[in-house]
């Protein structure tokens, strides 16, 4: 597909939801020549917010802290490959330590420095993880709904529906030929179910529109390291330790208390390791709590980004 038939397309996806998500599209290619998409709004002098998604959803999930923000500073918002209208390759390896490298390389390649790092869901080791690599460039750390440490290491438990996911067979069929967890999450993820409008689930579901588009959303899951043996172990357990370099940066905690996948449990863990940090939590938000909870959400980051200036 030529460069043009593919912003045609996304073009007429975006249409469905353009007033949720006005944004002009940017493509930066990595290495092997595969495109990663990304929102890039506000002043190209300020001194950038960094949102990182998570899965099932993209850049789309932000589009309201964006909005917020976008005329006092610059905010990146990547799809991760796989994701929204980011390249969506067959054979690729969709392991937490290449979406790791994907994210150093547009952010090096942007050269942003002075980052408030804003992670959710999987963005969480994922942004995490170049955060470590690259403390030097952030000045501020916001944690939402996420983890970033294997769960046998502190007595977390991945839920039932999440390993039901990852059955042979049954996990294909259900998150690639049925589109289940994209579309169950636009139920389950939420708890005010009055924001999720048609218009708002047309532009979480958009990317994901077929099979193919759908290779990201099932390799996530199966990428969780349930056990030691699985591939990602070794660097999400690497992330965890590293999470102890990154205390001396302000970070800022926001939880949807009724998430039933990153319980308060995954909350208190953070708090634990983070003793120092800021905590705020929406105890009538689910695990998308940028949409059960976005006026609290804008207004929390706003205080504590306050409470911590940047110097130029």
């Amino acid at each position: 597909m030529t460069v043009a038939a593919r912003e045609a397309r996304r073009a007429a996806k975006v249409r469905a939801f353009a007033d949720e998500y006005p944004f002009a599209p940017h493509f930066h290619r990595l290495p092997d020549g595969l495109r990663v998409h990304y929102v890039d709004e506000g002043p190209a002098d300020a001194a950038p917010l960094l949102f990182v998604h998570g899965n099932p959803t993209w850049s789309f999930y932000w589009r309201k802290p964006i909005q917020a923000f976008a005329a006092e500073q610059r905010c990146i918002a990547p799809d991760h490959l796989g994701c929204g209208f980011s390249d969506k390759p067959a054979a690729w390896s969709y392991r937490l330590a290449d979406h790791v490298a994907n994210l150093e390389h547009l952010v090096l390649a942007l050269d942003l420095r002075r980052i408030t790092l804003v992670v959710h869901d999987w963005g969480g080791p994922i942004g995490l993880g170049f955060a470590e690599r690259h403390r030097d460039r952030i000045a501020r750390l916001i944690v939402l709904n996420t983890a970033a440490f294997p769960n046998d290491t502190w007595g977390g438990r991945a839920p039932l529906r999440i390993r039901a996911c990852r059955t042979p067979l049954f996990g294909p069929l259900a998150v690639r030929g049925l589109n289940a967890f994209a579309r169950m999450a636009t139920v389950m993820a939420v708890e005010k179910h009055e924001r999720m409008t048609p218009t708002v689930r047309a532009g979480f579901l958009a990317p994901y529109d077929s099979y193919e588009n759908r290779i990201a959303t099932l390799r996530f899951v199966e990428d969780i390291p349930l056990s030691r043996s699985h591939p990602t172990y070794p660097t999400l357990a690497g992330i965890a330790d590293g999470l102890a370099g990154l205390r001396g940066l302000p970070m800022c905690i926001i939880w949807g208390e009724r998430d039933w996948c990153f319980t308060p449990a995954f909350r208190r863990e953070w708090q634990r390791r983070f003793p120092d940090a800021r905590v705020h939590t929406a105890d009538d938000a689910g695990h998308y709590v940028v949409e059960d909870a976005a006026e609290r959400v804008v207004d929390w980051i706003r205080a504590f980004q306050a409470d911590h200036p940047i110097e130029d």
